[in-house]
């Protein structure tokens, strides 16, 4: 089955589409890469969506032009690939949307909201679509996060050692080999709202981790970061830009005078080092196998090697899966299972009570059509 997954993450720089031929073969889940597409979000929309994320706030009629306006962006971008991926072959899109809002209390996981409604991608393509995938595993009590979960533990099994699995998105995200996964803290969420806010507008990030190469890390304010309740939290856990937005590294840096932007840039790029390496540690790790946009900034990337000894720190593309395109392909992976009635949950890794068959249907221009019964839940992920 040829399946597109759709994703854009908490840093919302882009829509990913990864298209990806899967098959079940005996207890292996086969995965044949096709390539990826990447579509930038049009200036008003993403502005849009910037001004809705926290601290900002927002209305239910933004939040309704926002369902269509992702929507349609995520279309465009199924239809590209579709086009120069698949040869116009997909049978079915994965579409992991844009998340607007994580509802957490008392460490408890409530509701998450992802926009980009999928029945403008249903309607571009004719494709069936698969989307709204962490609300299922948040009503069986669970995180709802981290959902790659499942695919790393299925792509990491047989590995020697303890391999650990690295999303460096906005959010940082573990999954170890014996299931245990959680969000770490914050990746480039930090560093990215301080790139905006210091440039005032004019930088989406810092560029090759060039503003960070250029500073020096401010221990006090370093300290004042890592005193972050949420670090002390036991797993499984979860957050996002709720928690760590630029409001909160305004509040964090209101004690400290006037320091220089790249001097702030380089303590929340060992910020994020820091609290990833000591997480990874705490595992026993012997690999780190890394994806996301995390992985282009190398000054972020050479701060957690030194924080690693004796953890051999690589990237996803040492295992067949480009860096940006990891979490697009995840995506995939679990639409398909969804389409074969398979459920795309680790209990161990999100806290739910059991593993469920996630999302929700949107049938495509010829109705949807399940896969014969009788599948049988993979318990490895093989890339060729």
């Amino acid at each position: 089955m040829r399946v597109i997954g759709l994703m854009s993450g908490t840093s919302y720089d882009a829509i990913d589409a990864a298209a990806a031929d899967l098959s079940l073969s005996g207890d292996s889940l086969v995965l044949k890469p096709l390539g990826m597409v990447s579509e930038a979000y049009e200036e008003e929309l993403r502005d849009a969506l910037a001004a809705a994320l926290p601290p900002g706030g927002t209305s239910l009629a933004e939040v309704c032009r926002l369902d269509t306006g992702i929507g349609r962006a995520f279309a465009a971008a199924a239809v590209r690939a579709n086009a120069e991926l698949c040869g116009e072959e997909a049978e079915l899109i994965a579409s992991h949307g844009q998340t607007l809002h994580h509802w957490t209390d008392g460490g408890q996981v409530h509701g998450r909201l992802q926009l980009g409604q999928p029945a403008w991608i249903a309607e571009a393509t004719g494709l069936p679509v698969v989307a709204d995938f962490r609300p299922r595993d948040i009503a069986a009590g669970g995180q709802g996060a981290p959902l790659v979960s499942l695919v790393d533990l299925l792509w990491l099994r047989g590995r020697p050692g303890t391999p650990v699995a690295l999303n460096l998105g906005g959010i940082a995200n573990l999954t170890a080999s014996d299931g245990t996964a959680f969000d770490t803290g914050p990746a480039c969420a930090l560093i990215d709202a301080a790139a905006r806010g210091f440039s005032g507008g004019s930088m989406a990030y810092d560029v090759d981790g060039a503003l960070a190469a250029r500073g020096t890390v401010h221990e006090p304010l370093l300290h004042r970061l890592l005193d972050e309740p949420y670090y002390a939290l036991p797993a499984p856990k979860t957050t996002g830009k709720e928690l760590f937005h630029l409001g909160y590294l305004r509040d964090a840096l209101a004690c400290f005078g006037t320091l220089r932007a790249e001097d702030v840039i380089a303590t929340l790029t060992m910020l994020t080092a820091r609290t990833v390496a000591e997480a990874v540690l705490a595992l026993d790790a012997t690999e780190l196998i890394a994806s996301g946009g995390g992985t282009r900034n190398p000054v972020l990337m050479t701060m957690l090697a030194h924080r690693l000894p004796g953890v051999e720190l690589r990237t996803s593309t040492d295992l067949g899966l480009p860096p940006p395109a990891k979490e697009a392909y995840a995506f995939a992976v679990l639409g398909f299972l969804t389409a074969h009635g398979l459920p795309g949950t680790s209990p161990t890794s999100t806290g739910a009570r059991h593993a469920s068959v996630l999302g929700s249907i949107t049938p495509g221009r010829e109705g949807f059509r399940l896969p014969p019964p009788g599948a049988r839940a993979p318990e490895r992920l093989v890339v060729v």
